[in-house]
């Protein structure tokens, strides 16, 4: 989902970053990169932390039909998209010598325009390209359907990840009850999915990955 998630940033970042005057075209691409960098590697490091939960309500948030969560600045309002903002507009300054004038208006204005079309794309049902189950695979390298295979595994033979997602809005029953592991065990094996790829895309990785979809 990663290259999705790039296009997607590509696609946002026209009227922020390209058609930015104050942005030399020769940055474009590399801006793109990081703001896609921001995004994915904010989202795992949240899963590692065990703020799976937090994901689960962004997603589910917007999807509820709440204006005030659909509108910019319900999704500014959220701390996950704040974290990224910041982090971003501090890449902006420290690679790309912008002010931090300059850094603070693109960083607010393409990171809340991705994380909205994410979750709009993620929560469109005839859209196959995006989903909740595919974003919790690639930030747990497959962490996800391992975790489902194990439930099955151990008795809770019905279990999916739209189970586990409705363990975090108010439906559902407890997975622990059907016969697999408890809640917080769940969020235990999806945090050390997210920091087992933390690892292995330690020292840029991750960036290496996403520079590759430029060449394409």
């Amino acid at each position: 989902m990663l290259e999705e998630l790039f296009n997607l940033v590509k696609g946002s970042a026209e009227g922020t970053v390209v058609n930015n005057p104050e942005i030399p075209i020769e940055h474009n691409d590399d801006i793109v990169a990081e703001a896609t960098n921001t995004v994915a590697s904010g989202m795992r490091n949240m899963v590692a932390g065990g703020g799976l939960q937090n994901i689960i309500s962004l997603f589910n948030n917007n999807s509820s039909g709440n204006q005030q969560q659909n509108s910019s600045s319900g999704i500014m309002s959220n701390p996950i998209v704040n974290m990224m903002i910041g982090h971003f507009a501090d890449k902006l300054m420290s690679k790309f010598n912008m002010n931090g004038s300059q850094a603070s208006n693109v960083a607010n204005g393409l990171i809340p325009s991705v994380i909205s079309n994410l979750v709009q794309k993620t929560n469109d049902p005839n859209n196959g390209s995006f989903s909740i189950e595919s974003l919790l695979n690639s930030i747990t390298g497959g962490g996800a359907n391992q975790v489902v295979q194990q439930e099955q595994e151990n008795g809770n033979t019905g279990f999916n990840l739209s189970d586990l997602i409705s363990q975090f809005t108010g439906g559902g029953n407890s997975t622990q009850s059907n016969g697999g592991s408890g809640l917080m065990d769940i969020v235990s094996q999806l945090a050390g999915g997210a920091q087992a790829q933390q690892q292995k895309n330690g020292g840029g990785g991750l960036m290496d990955i996403i520079q590759g979809f430029l060449k394409k």
